[in-house]
């Protein structure tokens, strides 16, 4: 490994990151190609089912001669089966590339290290393991995925200065959120709504706030709306119910929805893991959790969670909903006008 592979490697993984909420199960995959030093073509997957990284690099070359005196760089080993689209491997070996440079072998089990072992057989220099961590960490949603068989979790709240998410609410009280944070910072969480496959909340934080739960502030999709009622209690009105984008509500009695909301029927004394299986099998890849209480205390209390991103506003409840508690010190924080974020990750699920 050596300085010019780190170099071109990252700006494989600057392309890759534009893929972020647009591919689905599939990772985050850049790749760039270039001969004597110089870029001659790059590219990146771009959405579920469409053309690999790989191929949209070979595709951008206008002298595809070039080809067979160039270095290709990728982030994720090149497949090696058919899926959706044809081996990347193959076409890497159809154009006569001489040199492979890989951040991460790829966990999922058609692909592992069968593209890696299929261009070393026919005599490719491959390298793999360059910025090695840096590439797990663009791919963290995917590997966890496949290497836990569940979603990768953030949890997200904006707290009080004196430490509440929410005013101590009465009969009489408005239905509506108490904002802690201002326009730039709610505008940056709508910018992660567009990157995560779903999005999750529950019941009361629906039936005092009453969220759309969607992507508004931000180009995206809006993800899918995740919400527990165990008891059912969440009003018809409820905007979580509008049938206005896909909806999975997990709830102990037998109700029926219809058109883009669906119900998933669970015990009262359903296991957190249990329903994170289920988003699994629904191929829900990563999810953003975005309240209330209760349920971030059972995410971070069982250690089913990845990511913690909060807000810390300079305001004042005095009373109310204390903030969940974080037993450990962000790896990093930033500054906002009236708010500060701080960023958990949990090394407990690196053991």
């Amino acid at each position: 490994m050596n300085s010019a592979d780190e170099k071109y490697m990252r700006r494989c993984f600057e392309l890759a990151s534009h893929g972020m909420g647009s591919t689905q199960t599939n990772p985050l995959v850049g790749s760039v190609i270039v001969r004597n030093d110089r870029i001659i073509g790059e590219g990146y997957h771009h959405e579920y089912g469409g053309p690999h990284a790989e191929v949209n690099a070979i595709r951008s070359v206008r002298d595809k001669s070039l080809l067979e005196e160039s270095t290709i760089y990728i982030n994720l080993e090149p497949c090696s089966h058919f899926g959706k689209t044809p081996p990347c491997s193959t076409l890497i070996l159809n154009h006569k590339i001489p040199r492979v440079v890989v951040s991460n072998a790829d966990p999922f089990p058609s692909v592992s290290g069968k593209g890696i072992a299929a261009l070393k057989d026919a005599g490719v220099e491959v390298h793999v393991g360059v910025l090695e961590e840096e590439g797990r960490y663009l791919n963290r949603r995917f590997l966890t995925f496949h290497d836990r068989k569940r979603p990768y979790i953030i949890l997200k709240w904006a707290e009080t200065a004196d430490g509440f998410i929410d005013i101590e609410r009465q009969e009489d009280t408005a239905v509506g959120t108490n904002w802690i944070t201002d326009q730039v910072a709610r505008t940056l969480v709508h910018k992660w709504r567009s990157e995560e496959s779903g999005l999750l909340v529950g019941t009361n934080t629906i039936i005092a706030d009453d969220p759309k739960l969607n992507v508004r502030r931000w180009a995206g999709s809006n993800p899918l709306r995740i919400a527990f009622d165990r008891n059912g209690r969440v009003p018809e009105t409820a905007n979580i119910l509008d049938n206005s984008q896909d909806t999975l509500v997990f709830t102990c009695t037998q109700e029926k929805f219809s058109g883009k909301t669906k119900s998933v029927l669970i015990d009262h004394d359903y296991d957190l893991m249990d329903v994170l299986t289920e988003l699994y099998d629904q191929k829900v890849i990563s999810v953003l959790v975005e309240g209330g209480r209760q349920i971030h205390h059972t995410f971070i209390t069982s250690g089913l969670w990845d990511e913690a991103r909060v807000f810390k506003g300079n305001i004042n409840f005095t009373a109310g909903v204390k903030a969940p508690h974080m037993d450990r010190l962000p790896v990093e924080i930033i500054e906002f006008e009236g708010s500060e974020l701080k960023i958990f990750y949990n090394t407990d699920n690196e053991r």
